[in-house]
């Protein structure tokens, strides 16, 4: 069969058929790295602020509670922003709202720089928040809408690997101020201020981007316009029927117990990971209390890069083969073991060694599980006309699981000491492992069957791949 009969043979597919059986291309690996900037972006400038927090607790001396707020006051933002751009991402469409947040953050990173005092400096992380909020539900449905069935969890989970990148260049970047003798206060500031730059990056590179091609087709009936789009930006690898689907008019009643699977996982593990993640400095002056900044934040991104980037590796790679369900079990199950051994074991929270080899372990199970499969199963498990509701409503309630653990962690610490506050963490892992049990496995099944979108599709009848 010659290269047009081939084309001819694929047009008789669907368009939804022909993204589910499309072979692995450049164009997913395009969609995934304009998808995975905006995470690059949303990661850098939430947990910066740990690194940058200490900085600015040696120049402007802030009270206990204002270094809470500004540690934790874009978690909360998250969840506004989540929850309300993911409804609109749903009725506006997945690339209209991917404009708007993306320059919230370019702005507020910006001006983060120039903040004059620490109440003007929470005010602008809570403007940040509502952006980076906004970029979690669109960056993950975008891509996995682009997605083949095979290879969904991959790409998604590459999606979301880029928080690693994010991640360590935090403390990169302030080692290098540091080590040039940049003075604290400038130091923080061009930390902060970076965060523009990818932003910027970002929109630019989603202008490039077509709508999703489920969603026009599908929500809004346009699937003549979504299948010249998707054969233009695919490279006419994938080429489908320009003959019009069923759409979707589900409601979300019928998915609330996948809500509370979904949102009630993410919680409970933000509380955990960001409460450590960004209290990391934190916790390591308490194991270690005479070292130096610049020992601990070496530390810090010691944990991460070797911990952390091959945990997300390997969650990226693995997905599909594992199973996403299945690797956040195994994901919850470790880390929690971790945490209890960390809270239990006597001597354990102040023997630097042994303490950084078994929160690295914690952080590897993180990452090889919950961290990146609470992003993937929001995506996957809602139908088209509510993907970013409920990745958005999932997320959200994540972010209020991140900011209650950032805040109170260091009141926690206080009160309890690490070993105690790390105990209870082990209990929220339990409760996420009991939760995932609610979800279905949706690895190798395609959205449209995983989210059961045929029990509410209205008007076209679908053509079979036979016509």
């Amino acid at each position: 069969m010659d290269t047009r009969d081939t084309a001819s043979a694929h047009s008789t597919n669907s368009l939804t058929d022909a993204l589910n059986n499309a072979p692995l291309s450049l164009f997913h690996l395009k969609a995934m790295m304009t998808a995975g900037m905006g995470f690059f972006t949303d990661a850098y400038d939430l947990f910066v602020i740990g690194v940058a927090a200490v900085l600015i607790k040696a120049t402007w001396h802030p009270a206990t509670w204002q270094l809470g707020l500004l540690s934790s006051t874009a978690l909360l933002a998250a969840f506004l922003g989540a929850t309300l751009f993911g409804r609109l991402a749903d009725v506006w469409g997945r690339k209209r709202i991917y404009g708007v947040e993306a320059g919230i953050m370019a702005i507020a990173a910006l001006a983060s720089a120039f903040a004059p005092s620490i109440l003007w400096l929470i005010a602008i992380r809570f403007v940040l928040g509502i952006g980076i909020g906004g970029d979690y539900p669109v960056s993950a449905v975008l891509m996995s809408e682009y997605a083949n069935t095979k290879d969904r969890g991959r790409l998604v989970g590459m999606v979301f690997s880029m928080q690693a990148v994010g991640l360590v260049t935090g403390p990169v970047v302030a080692l290098a101020l540091l080590a040039a003798g940049v003075p604290a206060e400038l130091a923080w500031r061009l930390l902060l201020g970076l965060g523009a730059i990818p932003a910027l990056g970002v929109i630019l590179l989603r202008r490039r981007m077509p709508e999703s091609p489920r969603y026009l087709a599908r929500v809004r009936g346009e699937t003549a316009q979504a299948a010249e789009a998707t054969r233009q930006y695919s490279g006419q690898t994938v080429t489908a029927s320009s003959q019009s689907e069923s759409r979707v008019r589900a409601n979300l009643r019928p998915y609330l117990l996948t809500l509370l699977g979904t949102a009630g996982t993410w919680f409970v593990f933000d509380y955990a990971y960001y409460g450590n993640s960004i209290s990391t400095p934190l916790i390591l002056k308490m194991v270690a209390p005479h070292a130096s900044l610049l020992q601990s934040t070496a530390w810090t991104l010691f944990v991460f890069a070797l911990a952390a980037v091959p945990g997300y590796f390997l969650a990226f790679s693995k997905m599909d083969k594992i199973g996403h369900r299945r690797l956040q079990l195994i994901g919850f199950a470790v880390m929690g073991l971790a945490f209890l051994a960390m809270g239990v074991i006597p001597g354990l929270t102040t023997t630097l060694i042994p303490f950084l080899l078994v929160y690295g372990l914690s952080y590897f199970f993180a990452e090889f599980g919950p961290n990146t499969t609470t992003f993937v199963l929001s995506g996957e498990l809602y139908p088209v006309n509510l993907r970013t509701t409920g990745h958005g409503l999932s997320a959200g309630i994540a972010k209020a699981g991140a900011f209650i653990g950032v805040f109170v962690f260091p009141l926690l610490a206080a009160s309890l000491g690490l070993a105690g506050t790390l105990t209870i963490t082990f209990a929220f892992a339990v409760v996420g492992f009991l939760l995932t049990l609610t979800l279905p496995e949706p690895a190798g099944r395609s959205l449209e069957e995983v989210s059961r979108e045929s029990e509410f599709e209205v008007g076209v009848t679908r053509q079979s791949a036979a016509g």
